[in-house]
């Protein structure tokens, strides 16, 4: 479109140069260039290339067309404006850390919970546009559907669901719920402005410091206390294990006390002394009427 506009620019320029005008010998090649500027003008515009993951949406004068051009070379009417949409997976993130999401700054959701406490939410919203409904998107959204449907409609929602939960269920053990809840009442909306919802993700709750100091102080503690337990049944083994050997040293005793006779003494005293007696080194063994000999050594 815009070399037909040069073409007819230069064309009107070079018809309106007075025969008596010393630039009347260009006019002819003014006229000719022109001509050639106005057909590649044409020509250009009539063939209109869509990359892949996208769509085009055909406009004349104002008037969307529901016709849609797919990816590929199309010819088209040169006078239609193509306004191309990616169809593909896209995402939107609400962030509260500095230049993370698509808004500069913190950008987190804050919401109230069940309990009146302020929850910060962290989200990203992964969609796409559907083709057949890119038309209808245009006329009554335009191109910033991000900030006029999945924004406002998503932080909205947020808000509305998180209201039925406590801070720490939504921080812990309700976070998947909640997610699914929010995915539920969004899906159908998003859907009846020409979007599907592929998936939600909840990145990060963050609680207030005093509820977040509770609940570490709880972990805490509740770490201490498995800790005694497990001191607590360590030395409970180990006063078993005490008493195992106490008992064992005592049925030793006994036995030995009530098994060994004097006879049995007497033999093992005479054993004893055998084999001093065997011994090289040179010593005097006295027997007495004791049950001990008495050992004199002989150097």
């Amino acid at each position: 479109m815009f070399l037909i506009i040069i073409g007819l620019v230069l064309l009107a320029v070079s018809s309106a140069i007075n025969k008596n005008n010393p630039l009347t010998q260009f006019v002819t090649a003014a006229r000719v260039a022109s001509i050639a500027i106005i057909i590649a003008g044409v020509v250009t515009s009539c063939f209109k290339q869509i990359d892949a993951g996208q769509i085009g949406v055909k406009s004349l004068f104002g008037k969307i067309d529901d016709d849609i051009l797919t990816s590929g070379l199309s010819f088209i009417n040169p006078m239609i404006d193509v306004k191309t949409i990616d169809t593909k997976t896209q995402n939107y993130t609400m962030s509260g850390i500095h230049d993370e999401g698509q808004k500069a700054g913190d950008d987190a959701i804050r919401v109230l919970t069940a309990d009146g406490l302020e929850v910060t939410i962290d989200l990203t919203v992964l969609y796409r546009v559907v083709p057949t409904e890119a038309p209808r998107l245009l006329k009554e959204t335009g191109l910033d559907y991000n900030d006029k449907i999945v924004r406002p409609l998503t932080r909205t929602k947020i808000r509305d669901n998180s209201v039925y939960y406590d801070a720490v269920s939504l921080y812990s053990v309700k976070r998947d719920e909640f997610q699914t809840r929010i995915f539920n009442s969004i899906e159908k909306d998003f859907k009846n402005r020409g979007l599907i919802l592929e998936q939600l993700l909840v990145r990060n709750i963050t609680l207030p410091a005093s509820v977040k100091a509770t609940i570490e102080s709880k972990i805490n503690a509740e770490q201490d206390a498995q800790k005694m337990q497990f001191v607590l049944q360590k030395e409970k083994q180990e006063a078993e294990r005490k008493r195992v050997e106490a008992q064992g040293i005592a049925d030793y005793q006994r036995i030995i006390s009530t098994g060994l006779s004097d006879k049995q003494l007497q033999y093992e005293s005479i054993k004893a002394n055998l084999e001093l007696a065997k011994s090289p080194n040179a010593k005097i063994i006295v027997l007495g009427k004791g049950n001990n000999p008495m050992i004199i050594d002989g150097k």
